[in-house]
């Protein structure tokens, strides 16, 4: 059975290199992710449109998977939950899957298309709009199923970006609670300042939290929490170290792992805290930005699969996202120049 378990939004990446009056068009704003209004819709076509588009399997938690799998090398190591439609897009990231060996449990909804994004890359950055469609019908009955069931026991790491607090909370509350029942990591991502923002999804997170042992996230999603609780700070050591210390359910002590960009990342468990480097890389070298903190959890949590200290799982991280940085959307090379 595999080691690490991802639940998530799988969606199929329409990725294009794009000028600002597109962005502009559409009310889109540069490193941030939202959800497609109907606005929005007309996007997808222009994107599909574009002569240098590329379709890439993608979802911010099958990301991680994948990168964990590309990292580990060992078919199998990785499994991945989650619902798509009956389609080719579907049958595109089923084929990626299978390719990096990622063991899939999708559940297929033949009603309704396969979700997508549309990354609009402007320079080295990026800007995400998703149409979760089928993604959005995932249930936990399917999780439920005898067959999946086994692989939720089975894992060391459950791991999601909170997007999926928007499909399926009861889903994520299952797993974190049958990770409890042993020394498995539950391992959540705060994924997007809208996830914070809206008080339905913040208050999921804040049920999570007591069952959460490794929380991940940003500069700008650990200010935006900080923002809505009132904690009147942009420091983020200080809101990673006040993140680590809610109160938990658990034995193990929470770590929270806030990444920056290319400044250190910041590391926090029990209150306290130290900052680790990532990789340097000269500008020249950076492609696009898009997928790099989900590479970096995966990175992280290979790592973390070898049950290795902190500094080896940070410094798996550092390198997974310093190789994804330097391709078009989160794509790698055949094997990774990298040794546990």
């Amino acid at each position: 059975m595999a080691a690490i378990l991802g639940m998530g939004n799988p969606l199929l990446d329409i990725s294009s290199e794009v000028d600002k009056a597109l962005l502009e068009k559409y009310g889109l704003e540069l490193n941030n992710a939202i959800l497609a209004e109907e606005k929005h819709q007309p996007l997808f076509a222009e994107m599909a449109a574009l002569p240098k588009v590329q379709y890439i399997a993608g979802g911010a938690t099958q990301n991680s998977i994948r990168v964990a799998q590309w990292m580990l090398q060992t078919a199998g190591s990785t499994a991945y939950i989650g619902c798509v439609g009956k389609d080719e897009s579907a049958a595109k990231m089923l084929a990626a899957c299978a390719k990096d060996g990622v063991k899939t449990a999708y559940m297929v909804d033949e009603a309704t298309p396969t979700g997508c994004c549309a990354v609009l890359v402007n320079g080295i950055e990026r800007s995400l709009c998703t149409n979760l469609n089928a993604a959005n019908n995932y249930k936990i009955t399917h999780m439920q199923q005898e067959a999946n069931m086994a692989i939720v026991k089975a894992a060391k790491i459950i791991y999601s970006a909170g997007f999926f607090i928007t499909v399926s909370p009861d889903s994520m509350k299952l797993a974190a609670e049958e990770v409890a029942k042993t020394d498995a990591y539950y391992c959540l991502n705060l994924a997007a300042p809208f996830i914070m923002q809206v008080p339905p999804f913040k208050a999921v997170l804040n049920e999570l939290m007591p069952r959460v042992d490794i929380l991940f996230g940003n500069e700008t999603e650990a200010q935006t929490w900080a923002e809505v609780e009132g904690w009147e700070t942009k420091d983020v050591a200080f809101i990673a170290t006040r993140l680590s210390l809610m109160p938990s359910l658990k034995a193990r002590k929470r770590t929270v792992v806030i990444t920056q960009g290319c400044d250190p990342t910041i590391v926090a468990t029990n209150g306290h805290v130290k900052t680790y480097a990532v990789t340097a890389l000269p500008k020249e070298k950076l492609v696009d930005t898009n997928g790099a903190g989900d590479a970096y959890v995966g990175g992280f949590l290979a790592a973390l699969s070898k049950n290795l200290p902190m500094e080896k799982c940070c410094a798996a991280g550092a390198y997974s996202a310093s190789v994804i940085v330097q391709h078009s959307g989160c794509t790698y090379p055949d094997k990774p120049s990298y040794s546990f």
